[in-house]
């Protein structure tokens, strides 16, 4: 990996008299630059600090020397930066960002880092940059980038020593977006692995128990909590919160028992857990809880008023007060504690429900419709519905009623808008005044953090009473005629007013955590509501004021789970100073006039990245305006702001030295300078072999290729900046190289070597070339050349297609004998990549294939007891999808898991039909009405469609590859053409030389009207084959390969993993996004062909079953596409189906090759898998571990890591103890050393002779072109 800097000899010339030039030119500086000098053991001591130390260096107390050399260090940094007017190296920013992020001032190290994102080109090779980016990132809960920046770093650096810390934030990030596959996967990573990290393994084991509990998991979840307690010596924080955890589950859970029993363990653990930490304020409000549930009211308020004195004041504690005086008709101090709660949190929809259950049950139903409106307008509202009904039954009842009846009736309680103004009680005016004290001691130290435990959380005045919002309004009002005093009481309240906003998206993750004891006296949701809601991609500030007067990044959490998760057990990854909590806020539209960090993309021209223009700015707050680091389409999103420098001068050479022109309009170049670079490659990934191949090792027979392909990168869909002040970059930098004193890293970072070989050099260059690289114990297992960034989904295709283009008719051929089916054109129409989709009308008629042997009849008569998976779904017309209870259109499609056997599944199937005909016979004899289960178009996007839903059973991947029970289905399948048969010559699956089951093998589907497959590619986009048996229809969704990365985008605003999830596209979304989509129907005996990358998605019209399999022509195209999915998988922690690096050595050994393109992109996969062969070997000699010969057996399987599932080729890490029960569970070699960093506890197997790849290498070479086409 590269590290940042130049030699230290550099360094200390630079840094010989530069304070006193610095001084000597501005006087106004002179004390400050004297003090910025670095002394050569200074320069020694920092060169060992960079992001990989976060989190593990001290800068509080013991480590206050090094926190004083950071400052100064900084300091100097940007001394020298206003020296050179911005011209300096791009490494000098990466450190100087290195060093802001370790004093925690987030702002200027995300500055520093965006700038050196703008001038290197080849960021993406540094892996500790973008692991301090991620960081960065992860601090201002900006999960989407963080995410991108993490996983790259753990692409381009696999063995990246904070890998433990990336896998735990990786699975706390997932776990907040609700992909909780792949948080468990990240967690289980972080565990396995034992380098350091800031939190302990009881920690992370903790983590995944509550992941399950998250999941609804709860026998899971259970059985981890309590393997947790019988751990020795655990801390008592964690028994703690594990105890609360248990002791809320027994409660809320009905699989765990009856509810005496339930009520007596939840009621036993949570006093446990008070043993452990008496100071929790959750679980005395927990035990509150408890005790109210069984009718102990007194210890319920016992309990209730200890949780409000050992924590922050709860609007969830205050509501369920409100429950407890309702209960014992206490009419007025009810009405105070939920007015108590919703002043904490205006959202919160239990404590406005239960406001409004209370003026109804005293006869005041203005005031209840007022509550009750307030909680449909809540996101933590779960009945809307409901409470919809009885806002217009009350509302008829107001109507009925006489006038003035209302205004003569005496009211038992104050109007809601009196209530709003009563005076707060004495329980909460105390904590308000704890947390005014809090926040002056913060405004001190802001950049301090204290860690939200139990025992002690920080406390923030973000919440403004009636009184200062009525304040503030008035001074907003009069902003202009504001005097000194005035102007600073407005932006201490605006600050607080941002904050309490942002405190409200995180309640309003919350669904709420009660249920009364009866509808009406409900309390908050007893149901545990989800961790997160969602990313939270945005988080407002209005100035570096208020991040310095609150420190941003501890907000108390609300919800019940995530105090779980974070406000406990110390579940906080510190900062460099070994303190920070974790806080998570939920994702909100801006409070303030500007995000954290608008976006700007980069273009090419005179003006460098950055601001139009600094007039007008204060002279104390710059802001910065950068692009952020990891997107690489964001058309719509916006980055998080930040507030650099208090340096004016600093800040603009951070963000580049403005125009005097004020260039407000340099974002508009963009999209015209990306249509002209992108035009031709804008639908394929940068790092596609076919471009990176002709760019980096050209072929002597032919250059007109290698310009073809030599288009920049698409990784960064807009150009490098290439110029800065109108000069060019290089020369700026190097006229002052030597005056720029970056300091040496001595860190074990590695920069990624070129290739010192192409793919015309022999096996022996290429292995000399190789000799003693594995010295330095490098790892890069990526298939795509060293100079490639890590791959990225295409931009949308540009210019956009017109509207009436978006709905194109899709390519048909209509087959009526055998010969239109054998025509060579056939073939070639369907893998022409301009047909993302072909239909082969009448195929089976054609070629007389006999489909009764697919009916449902032939296969229960054939293995009536073989499994079949079951999909249970909600039937829903095709071109919609709404939530369960049918009020709003969504991405997610439900699709829950099963498995039954064809017998049962065709007893349903026909079962199915037969209601369906008594159904069709009773709508004869009544009006004609549309019904829920009609494929009938939507005409409007935002009407609610009636549910529920009814549901239905899909049965899917029947697997038909046992040539014994399934002869005679297979056998009629050899009546296909050749080229969309199971196995032929042409098919490159057929060449992996064993199973992948349903990929190279037939699977079948059984359908009734509404079964759904949702969308997605194929896997490692290869093309699909599929014929429908009949007897009804099923209806097709396409969109070309080209337009997947507006799609996974799409996915990742509905918090859906693109890979990995069940969805179903929202057509109105699409149109909108000028995405075109393929629409037709599929009739008996008709074959479509879906070609490589096309994303599809499919719904049964009738009763019928399917079968399909993969097929991967023998094309340039076809292969790109499944090694750049092979690498995208690598970077989403996703295992290939396809193992595409035992795949391209088999194609090598039996196929020969005449197209130049294939052959040069599996050659080069050769070469590239040799040099790791060889290297590693290199490595495990040098290190002295014995490499035993092991072998293959005929259609052994390719093999994976059984941790992290990357296809491990020639060389298996395998435990000892696997090996000697010949079980041979196989690692990767960075899984392996993560696990024992010696590797002593593993045997290496050698599965190919070196001679043996070699011989295959250099016999695989470019055939002659044929003379006509197959």
């Amino acid at each position: 990996m590269k590290s940042c800097g130049v030699s230290l000899a550099t360094a200390a010339a630079a840094f010989g008299d530069e304070g006193k030039k610095m001084a000597a030119g501005k006087e106004s500086c002179e004390s400050k630059e004297g003090s910025s000098c670095l002394t050569a053991e200074e320069r020694e001591a920092l060169g060992g600090l960079d992001s990989r130390v976060f989190g593990f260096v001290r800068l509080h107390e013991d480590g206050a020397r090094t926190k004083t050399l950071l400052g100064k260090a900084v300091r100097c940094y940007e001394s020298l930066i206003l020296k050179a007017e911005g011209k300096v190296e791009s490494d000098f920013f990466c450190q100087l960002g290195h060093f802001n992020l370790l004093l925690e001032d987030y702002p200027k190290a995300l500055s520093a880092y965006q700038r050196y994102y703008s001038l290197q080109t080849d960021y993406w090779k540094n892996a500790a940059f973008l692991y301090g980016l991620g960081l960065v990132y992860f601090y201002y809960n900006a999960f989407h980038w963080a995410i991108k920046a993490f996983q790259e770093v753990l692409y381009v650096d696999p063995s990246f020593c904070r890998a433990k810390e990336i896998h735990l934030r990786l699975g706390l990030m997932f776990k907040v977006n609700t992909d909780y596959e792949s948080s468990l996967k990240h967690f289980q990573l972080a565990l396995i692995d034992c380098n350091p990290c800031t939190l302990s393994s009881v920690e992370i084991q903790f983590h995944i128990a509550h992941l399950y509990e998250t999941q609804r998991k709860y026998h899971s979840a259970k059985e981890a909590y309590e393997q947790l307690l019988q751990t020795e010596n655990l801390p008592a924080q964690v028994k703690a919160i594990v105890l609360q955890q248990l002791g809320w589950m027994h409660h809320n859970v009905d699989l765990l028992g009856d509810k005496a029993t339930k009520e007596s363990y939840a009621i036993q653990y949570l006093q446990k857990s008070l043993e452990a930490d008496p100071n929790s304020g959750q679980s005395w409000y927990f035990l509150g809880r408890c005790y109210s549930s069984i009718g102990k009211v007194q210890d319920a308020f016992i309990s209730y008023r200890q949780s409000i004195d050992k924590s922050e004041a709860s609007a969830d504690t205050w509501c369920s007060i409100g429950v407890l005086y309702q209960q014992q008709n206490q009419p007025m101090d009810a009405l105070q504690a939920y007015i108590c709660a919703v002043q904490l949190d205006h959202g919160h929809a239990a404590a406005w429900m239960d406001l409004g259950t209370l003026y109804e049950s005293c006869s005041q139903p203005q005031d209840a419709i007022k509550c009750y409106l307030n909680a449909t307008r809540s996101k933590s509202c779960n009945n809307s519905s409901t409470l919809a009904g009885r806002i217009k039954f009350l509302q008829a009842q107001l109507c009925n009623l006489p006038q003035g009846s209302l205004q003569n009736k005496t009211k038992l309680l104050p109007s809601i808008e009196e209530a709003w103004s009563l005076p707060i009680p004495a329980e909460l005016t105390s904590r308000q005044g704890a947390m005014n004290t809090a926040q002056q001691n913060s405004s001190e130290n802001w950049n301090r953090t204290v860690p939200l435990t139990p025992v002690q959380q920080q406390v923030h005045s973000w919440y403004l009473t009636p009184q200062k919002l009525q304040h503030l309004e008035q001074l907003r009002a009069n902003r202009d005629n504001l005097n000194a005093a005035q102007k600073l009481i407005l932006e201490q309240l605006e600050s607080q007013f941002v904050l309490m906003q942002q405190v409200r998206h995180i309640a309003e993750i919350s669904t709420g955590l009660h249920k009364g004891q009866s509808s009406h006296l409900a309390g908050p949701n007893d149901e545990q509501p989800p961790f997160s809601a969602g990313p939270a991609q945005y988080l407002q500030a209005a100035s570096t004021a208020i991040q310095k007067q609150t420190g941003l990044q501890t907000l108390p959490s609300n919800s019940v789970t995530q105090g779980a998760a974070l406000n406990h057990l110390s579940s906080h990854i510190p900062t460099s100073g070994g303190q920070q909590g974790i806080t998570f806020t939920k994702e909100g539209k801006p409070s303030g006039n500007r995000s954290l960090v608008p976006e700007i993309s980069r273009h090419v021209g005179d003006k460098p990245n950055g601001s139009a223009s600094l007039k007008g700015l204060s002279n104390h707050v710059q802001q910065l305006m950068a692009e952020p680091v990891c997107s690489p389409n964001h058309g719509d999103s916006t980055s998080p702001n930040v507030q650099i420098s208090d340096n004016p001068q600093v800040s603009a050479l951070l963000v580049g030295k403005p125009s005097d022109s004020g260039d407000s309009g340099a974002c508009d170049k963009v999209s015209n300078f990306h249509s002209t670079i992108c035009t031709k490659t804008n639908n394929s990934f940068a790092s596609s072999p076919s471009s990176v191949i002709s760019t980096a090792t050209p072929s002597p027979k032919s250059t007109e290729q290698t310009v073809t392909h030599s288009v920049p990168s698409l990784n960064s869909p807009h150009s490098r900046l290439h110029t800065l002040n109108g000069e060019g970059l290089e020369n700026s930098q190097s006229s002052i190289k030597t005056d720029l004193p970056i300091i040496s890293q001595k860190s074990g970072s590695h920069v990624i070597p070129s290739m010192s070989v192409s793919i015309y050099s022999s096996s022996s260059e290429v292995l000399k070339a190789c000799r003693n690289l594995g010295k330095n114990g490098l790892s890069n297992s990526h298939i795509l050349l060293d100079k490639c960034p890590p791959p990225r989904p295409p931009t949308s295709p540009y210019p956009p297609l017109p509207k009436d283009k978006l709905n194109p008719p899709t390519p048909s051929i209509y087959l009526e004998n055998k010969r239109d089916a054998f025509f060579p054109p056939l073939h070639q129409f369907c893998t022409n990549p301009k047909n993302p989709v072909t239909v082969i009308r009448g195929l089976a008629g054609a070629l007389k294939l006999d489909l009764g042997l697919f009916s449902t009849k032939t296969l229960v008569e054939a293995n009536n007891e073989h499994t079949v998976e079951v999909r249970t779904q909600l039937l829903q017309p095709a071109d919609e999808n709404w939530d369960p209870t049918g009020t709003k259109k969504i991405w997610r499609c439900e699709s829950n898991r099963s498995h039954t056997t064809i017998a049962k599944y065709a007893q349903y199937q026909a079962s199915s039909f037969q209601e369906s005909l008594r159904e069709e016979n009773e709508k004869r004899t009544q009006p004609k009405e549309y019904s829920d289960t009609e494929s009938i178009s939507s005409d409007s996007s935002g009407r609610r469609r009636k549910g529920p839903f009814k549901t239905i059973k899909f049965g899917t991947n029947i697997d038909l590859s046992d040539d014994k029970k399934w002869k005679l289905q297979l056998h009629e399948l050899t009546k296909l053409p050749a080229f969309v048969r199971v196995v032929s010559a042409g098919n490159l699956l057929s060449h992996l030389g064993h199973t992948v089951l349903g990929m190279n093998t037939v699977q079948l589907y059984m359908k009734v009207p509404g079964s759904r497959t949702p969308g997605h590619q194929e896997n490692n986009n290869f093309c699909s084959v599929n014929i429908n048996i009949g007897p009804g229809d099923c209806e097709w969704f396409v969109v070309p390969e080209d337009y997947w990365g507006v799609l996974n985008d799409f996915c990742e605003k509905n918090n859906l993993n693109f890979l990995m999830s069940s969805w179903w596209p929202n057509l109105e979304d699409l149109y909108e996004a000028n995405v075109p989509v393929y629409r037709f129907i599929q009739r008996p005996g008709d074959l479509v062909w879906i070609n490589a990358g096309t994303v599809h998605w499919v719904q049964a019209v009738g009763w019928c079953n399917n079968i399909a399999w993969n097929v991967g022509p023998l094309t340039a195209c076809q292969y790109k596409l499944a090694v750049e999915r092979y690498e995208w998988n690598k970077l989403q922690s996703v295992k290939s189906v396809v193992p595409m690096v035992h795949l391209s050595w088999n194609m090598a050994r039996n196929i020969k090759v005449s197209d130049p393109r294939l052959f040069e992109m599996i050659k080069y996969c050769l070469l590239k898998i040799l040099k790791q062969c060889q290297t590693l070997r290199e490595a495990l000699t040098t290190a002295g571990k014995e490499i035993i010969w092991h072998g293959r057996t005929n259609d052994e399987p390719a093999h994976y890591c059984s941790i992290c599932e990357v296809e491990v080729f020639d060389l298996l890490f395998v435990t000892n103890e696997s090996n000697s029960q010949k079980t041979y569970i196989v690692h990767c070699q960075d899984c392996a050393r993560k696990t024992s960093g010696t590797l002593d506890n593993f045997v290496v197997l050698e599965q190919y002779r070196m001679e043996d790849l070699i011989q295959v290498y250099d016999q695989f070479t470019l055939a002659p072109s044929l003379s006509s086409s197959s």
